[in-house]
């Protein structure tokens, strides 16, 4: 072993972090093994080209429009859901149902504008058949490009909305009621598990210790946060 490569052994700085050089991009959407390294993405564009013919999974087959986001592109929040519904599959759009207008409405209780403060989009790009939670082999052939997008966008907090988004991006197996609204450090960002707003639509009490209640707990401390992060 030659002295510089002794010396490489005890190199402990970050690798440099630059556009991979190895990669055949054609490849990305059509099968789960071709890698999607850190940088394969120079626009939220490109990106979202690859979801629209993406085969990493079986999804891509039933799919009519993948659902890539939508949102403010370097927005500070960012908002992860499970997976599309019938009306996101139906017009390329995260969180446009009745689930997504609550959302607006909620993020409007706390003066947060959905087109310039946050990005939303979800932990898998196209709509499981029957609404169903998507498989562990289907949120592992997607995530790669959420793990892009989440580059790109640069968010100051990232909101989990619901247990899927948790586990999908965290690995994070414990129920969502147990760690809702409590601040969690991911890749060194700020992010809060939230109730998705699909479950507030079946409970929609507002009485103190109901969801709606905590919801509300928990987005006027996301706002908070901001608020302290930006001053």
């Amino acid at each position: 072993m030659s002295n510089g490569e002794q010396l490489n052994l005890f190199d402990q700085s970050e690798p440099r972090r630059s556009t991979p050089t190895n990669i055949q991009p054609e490849l990305i959407p059509t099968s789960a093994k071709a890698p999607i390294p850190p940088g394969t993405y120079k626009t939220m564009e490109t990106l979202a080209a690859h979801c629209q013919s993406c085969h990493r999974c079986e999804l891509g087959e039933s799919r009519t429009h993948a659902v890539v986001g939508r949102g403010h592109l370097q927005a500070p929040i960012m908002i992860i859901g499970e997976g599309p519904g019938q009306n996101e599959d139906e017009t390329g759009l995260p969180f446009v149902g009745k689930a997504g207008q609550l959302l607006e409405k909620i993020l409007d209780s706390v003066n947060l504008d959905s087109e310039q403060d946050v990005y939303i989009c979800n932990i898998v790009k196209c709509r499981p058949p029957g609404n169903r939670v998507p498989a562990t082999e289907e949120i592992a052939a997607c995530k790669p490009y959420l793990l892009e997008q989440i580059r790109l966008v640069d968010p100051k907090i990232i909101l989990l909305t619901g247990a899927t988004a948790v586990k999908g991006l965290t690995g994070d197996k414990r129920g969502i009621t147990k760690i809702r609204g409590t601040w969690m450090e991911w890749e060194g960002r700020l992010s809060m598990p939230i109730l998705h707003p699909a479950y507030l639509l079946r409970n929609p009490s507002r009485e103190q210790g109901k969801p709606k209640w905590l919801m509300w707990q928990d987005i006027q401390a996301v706002r908070a946060k901001l608020e302290e992060m930006r001053s």
